[in-house]
């Protein structure tokens, strides 16, 4: 059983998956407060399937961009299961967890990370050879910036706060398409799928080596 830790930013995200499927997943606004909920909600989630942390046999841990705070406390978790029970450890770009929950499409795929104090942490997406491929890498904005730079149809997921879609909605008809707000949603069980994907490949991290990506406003 592979776990999925997400705590990138305010909405956290657990899943557990066997290999096979999704057997449990929870997603939640976490106000701060990763630290104190992070592991009784994965004891739980453990216990409800008749497991416990024996039974993991690897870990996926999202590792940003996102909060600096969110970060460190899903990598500490990450890390300690990883050291402490000898499993395999995979991680993941925050906004490719985002991503990997998107159909195709022929226009640009733009997705969201709130990053605090009116910025946003932003990365776009064209669909290539099968799969979603980065066309722009991870990089603060905000979202009238964001606005201004638009300039053929894109479709915007991730996490969309009011003062984002009021930004989008000044463009014009067909520029912009905010997805469904579910399909936005970024969820542990994408995490543990494209985690399990590459534990199938032989690509997992060192927990010595692997660190959050933090970004910062060019000097």
């Amino acid at each position: 059983m592979l776990v999925a830790i997400d705590t990138s930013t305010d909405h956290a995200s657990l899943a557990l998956h066997d290999g096979f499927q999704v057997r449990m997943e929870q997603t939640w606004e976490s106000q701060r407060r990763h630290t104190v909920e992070l592991l009784p909600r994965m004891v739980a989630m453990l216990e409800q399937l008749g497991l416990r942390a024996k039974h993991l046999s690897g870990v996926a841990v999202a590792r940003g961009p996102g909060s600096f705070t969110g970060l460190r406390v899903g990598m500490a978790a990450a890390k300690g299961l990883a050291l402490t029970r000898g499993l395999p450890l995979i991680g993941i770009p925050t906004l490719d967890v985002i991503v990997a929950a998107q159909g195709r499409s022929r226009h640009t795929l733009c997705a969201v990370l709130q990053a605090g104090r009116g910025r946003i942490c932003v990365a776009t997406y064209r669909w290539q050879n099968g799969g979603w491929r980065v066309r722009e890498e991870p990089h603060l904005s905000a979202w009238q910036k964001l606005a201004d730079e638009i300039t053929s149809p894109t479709l915007f997921c991730g996490e969309i706060d009011p003062a984002g879609a009021e930004a989008l909605a000044t463009l014009d008809d067909g520029l912009v398409t905010l997805l469904p707000a579910a399909a936005r949603l970024r969820r542990a069980g994408f995490l543990a799928e494209e985690a399990w994907r590459r534990l199938n490949l032989g690509e997992t991290d060192d927990p010595a080596t692997l660190t959050p990506i933090y970004l910062q406003y060019p000097t």
